[in-house]
């Protein structure tokens, strides 16, 4: 089969999938649009990419630290739209702002280290990408309707991303390359199999939410259909996730589904000590696995190395190299900083060393740019919104374990990969179960529907006040009894 045919019957295939999902009854804004398209390109490629304007991968410091001019007006664009709809929504923003105090303060101290990043400039750029990050969780969040947003998110994401993936890697060049060690890996719309791994695994963890939801509700418009639809959407997840062959994303996917599904049981979502008991046997799991030496064995199951694939070689060269312990490098700034160079020297026999540019971990990305200070802040971050999914589950328990889920799965995924980096999917979709869980727990989800509910109520009210008025002046009239009308009002 041709290229441009299976590119046409994808494309036929995609509108299929975006008609069997309709929902008239979402009320949804157009402005979700804005952070849709922000994380299509974040989780596939910069737009010049796609264009031809720009090289696959570009390994000079100029390039790293200018990047692409149009990329940028990109980015910028989307986040001045982004900025424009909350603040005409800034009844619904302030009392976000006023609850969202550990990730402001980690925002503030990522500006502070612009000052003393080696590369000011390109750091605060990067910086104002980082605010965007949160722009997009925040319009979600504030959405008219929260809960068809984000189900509608993981749908138009996955509808566009998926299949393409699909195509890409079986019918061109484009969607296939090489890894460093000289091994073929399956790309996608992506530039890496762990870039294609983690945005399906976060789509496909969305999914799993949309399917319980919708199987546990029988009077949802278009269910049929709508079912289809996030069925095929799952089993697009599922093949790709075994064509990435990412052993992170495999393992957060599963844990992530065990998480929502163990969730949406009556005997766990209605005891939050539970869930807690839950998570907690979860972390002692992983604790145990490393404290007794399991590591290795662990990796063999997920198809690594005992080294993870190289990732602990890069632990034990990397920290030493962190100049500013308590401070770090600057925000998003180790990379280009002599002390990267000291880590390329620390690394030896190793092909082409100097092309690392991640530490392959989370928390040990934060400490090189940000010490810590930034360590101690992301892990308060976390916390938090781990606490307030939990709150969740009091208010809507079917939303709380999709944003427990992203929480838990996103704290793991950031054990081998570098998921608190800006333009992260991970860090984008932990951001926004942070923020969602912290409209559900403050009661800040429903409050307009609340109100039509009491402005119905208080209709009624006025009605039969008014009916009561009549049927006394009625009765004075010599017309029908009080106790005639009652009786007639009964039958």
């Amino acid at each position: 089969m041709s290229t441009l045919l299976a590119i046409a019957i994808c494309s036929i295939g995609v509108a299929g999938l975006f008609y069997l999902n309709r929902n008239k009854a979402a009320r949804t804004s157009k402005g979700l649009w804005i952070p849709i398209i922000w994380l299509i390109i974040v989780g596939s490629r910069p737009v010049t990419m796609w264009f031809g304007i720009r090289a696959i991968s570009s390994d000079t410091l100029q390039s790293t630290l200018e990047g692409s001019s149009t990329d940028a007006a990109i980015y910028g664009l989307l986040l001045a739209f982004g900025i424009v709809i909350l603040l005409r929504r800034r009844k619904k923003v302030r009392p976000y702002l006023k609850l969202m105090g550990p990730l402001i303060i980690y925002s503030l101290y990522c500006l502070i280290s612009v000052t003393w990043a080696p590369y000011s400039g390109p750091a605060f750029k990067r910086w104002t990408k980082d605010v965007g990050d949160v722009v997009m969780a925040l319009v979600i969040a504030t959405d008219d309707d929260p809960i068809a947003a984000l189900q509608q998110l993981f749908s138009r994401i996955g509808f566009i991303l998926l299949p393409f993936s699909i195509v890409m890697i079986r019918y061109t060049d484009s969607g296939r390359a090489f890894d460093p060690e000289g091994g073929p890996m399956n790309t996608g719309v992506t530039l890496n199999k762990n870039s294609l791994g983690l945005i399906v695994f976060l789509i496909s963890l969305g999914t799993v939410w949309s399917l319980r939801t919708l199987l546990g509700k029988r009077d949802e418009p278009n269910r049929r259909g709508r079912l289809v639809a996030q069925t095929s959407l799952l089993a697009f997840g599922i093949v790709l996730l075994w064509m990435a062959h990412s052993s992170t994303s495999i393992f957060c996917f599963v844990l992530g589904s065990g998480l929502i599904l163990a969730t949406g049981m009556r005997s766990v979502r209605t005891r939050p000590a539970r869930v807690h008991l839950l998570c907690l046997g979860i972390l002692l799991f992983g604790g145990l696995v490393l404290l007794l030496g399991g590591m290795g064995s662990v990796a063999g199951a997920l198809g690594r190395q005992s080294t993870l694939s190289g990732r602990t070689s890069i632990w034990a060269a990397v920290i030493p190299a962190a100049s500013n312990p308590i401070f770090g490098e600057g925000f998003d700034s180790f990379w280009t900083s002599p002390a990267a160079d000291a880590f390329h020297h620390n690394l030896l026999n190793w092909y082409h060393a100097e092309q690392i540019n991640e530490a392959h971990n989370g928390y040990i990305e934060v400490y090189l740019n940000l010490g810590w200070i930034g360590v101690i802040l992301i892990a308060t971050v976390l916390i938090t919104g781990y606490r307030r999914a939990v709150a969740s589950f009091r208010m809507n328990p079917s939303a709380a374990g999709l944003m427990l889920a992203f929480v838990v799965s996103g704290a793991f995924y950031s054990i081998t990969e570098a998921g608190f980096r800006t333009m992260t999917p991970m860090w984008i979709f932990v951001l926004i179960a942070i923020v969602c869980s912290t409209g559900i727990s403050a009661g800040l989800w429903g409050r307009k529907s609340s109100k039509r509910a009491a402005s119905r109520v208080y209709a009624m009210a006025n009605d039969a006040e008014t009916n009561a008025i009549s049927t006394n002046a009625f009765s004075a009239g010599g017309g029908v009894g009080h106790s005639d009308f009652a009786s007639a009002n009964h039958r």
